[in-house]
């Protein structure tokens, strides 16, 4: 284990063991086939194991790291599993904009107030927008569920969590960059905007526009994660 990142910010040093060790998973720089030991990690980032023993629960959680029979390994995607899990997120999300699609009065309405809330909460994110942070990826979560929910099908919604659940881990590699943030906070306006506006058709395509955006980045993000991964292997073997 070498080639790793010095501690990252200035709070509790669980906090920036935590946020370290994510980034260099995240980057690759840590040979994917090599059992994550307390002990060496601790001597590597110069801190107890107390902290690393946290932030290694921290990181199982979220799903950057993996469990065997020789303990926790660094976490690497599947790139099939990929495309199937995002096909299956597509299906979901504008699943809860065609049943509202219509003019009878039998067909379901957003719940205008809760659309309106979610709406607000990223203009706000517009005028003061975060640094990008892989743990965004929860927040922008919450938007997806959350519009899905005021389109009226709890069902719908817990589905969405379930696949969001299996795609966090590589999702992350989306909020590493500005830009993508930025982007990120645009777009999930407009699609709000457009809900409220009734503009289903034009909220169906910025929606889709959206995800298969995220889609492309998060794909050619962890396939450089899984090269650089594999080049650290072969360097150390």
């Amino acid at each position: 284990m070498t080639g790793t990142s010095p501690l990252i910010g200035t709070g509790p040093l669980r906090d920036r063991v935590y946020l370290t060790l994510r980034q260099d998973l995240m980057a690759g720089a840590l040979d994917p086939a090599e059992r994550l030991g307390e002990e060496r990690l601790a001597e590597l980032y110069g801190v107890s194991r107390t902290p690393v023993r946290e932030a290694l629960a921290r990181l199982l959680s979220d799903g950057l790291l993996r469990r065997d029979d020789r303990g926790l390994l660094p976490y690497r995607p599947r790139l099939a599993e990929i495309a199937d899990l995002y096909e299956l997120r597509i299906t979901l999300e504008l699943r809860g904009i065609d049943r509202v699609t219509g003019d009878e009065d039998s067909v379901p309405r957003h719940d205008r107030a809760a659309l309106a809330e979610i709406v607000e909460s990223w203009r706000r994110l517009r005028h003061d927008p975060p640094d990008p942070d892989a743990g965004f990826v929860t927040r922008d979560e919450e938007f997806h569920v959350g519009i899905l929910l005021a389109s009226g099908n709890a069902a719908l919604a817990d589905a969405l969590r379930t696949v969001n659940a299996r795609i966090r881990p590589v999702r992350m590699f989306d909020y590493l960059t500005p830009d993508r943030m930025r982007a990120t906070v645009d777009e999930h306006v407009l699609i709000g905007e457009q809900l409220l506006d009734g503009a289903l058709s034009d909220a169906r395509t910025t929606l889709l526009d959206h995800i298969d955006q995220s889609r492309a980045v998060v794909v050619d993000r962890a396939t450089t994660a899984l090269s650089m991964a594999h080049l650290v292997h072969a360097v150390r073997h």
